[in-house]
């Protein structure tokens, strides 16, 4: 590649009814003006290319940890999820234990209830029939016509008492 001192240094040789020396002096100069700028344009632009591959890099390591990141998040979601699937059969199984039991013990208060029940009827009867007996054998006594002698006895005595 050609350097612009290249060019400027270049010396062509001469000949007759060759071509004006100023003309082609002066039309160097302006290639090697344009190759000066075209050159820096150039280094200017490599240098941008490369920081552009430096900032492309850089994003890329970015997605590269961000990706990463969303797999993990994802994994940790998912293991979240199985974690709570497992706690809540867990705590469903637990329940339905519980409502066993307390199931049971409901079917067992309520057997014993009846039973009590059944006993507190049963001496509510027996109850009735010795009172409905004792009332009756006390009616008997005020009806008996023992009663009446008892009476008409202590009547008389009152009589003979108060003579």
């Amino acid at each position: 590649m050609l350097s612009p001192i290249d060019i400027h240094n270049k010396e062509f040789t001469r000949r007759i009814r060759g071509y004006s020396e100023d003309e082609v002096n002066e039309f160097l100069d302006q290639i090697i003006k344009d190759y000066e700028m075209t050159i820096r344009e150039k280094k200017r632009l490599e240098k941008e290319v490369e920081e552009l591959n430096e900032k492309i890099g850089h994003f890329t390591n970015i997605e590269d940890t961000l990706n990463k990141s969303i797999l993990i998040a994802q994994e940790t979601a998912e293991e979240l999820k199985a974690n709570a699937r497992k706690e809540a059969k867990l705590i469903i199984k637990e329940a339905e234990k519980n409502a066993d039991r307390i199931i049971n013990e409901s079917l067992g208060k309520s057997r014993k209830i009846a039973v009590e029940m059944e006993e507190l009827q049963r001496q509510s009867k027996v109850f009735r029939t010795r009172l409905k007996m004792l009332i009756e054998a006390q009616l008997d006594m005020v009806n008996n016509d023992d009663w009446e002698q008892f009476l008409e006895t202590a009547e008389d005595e009152s009589e003979i008492l108060a003579e």
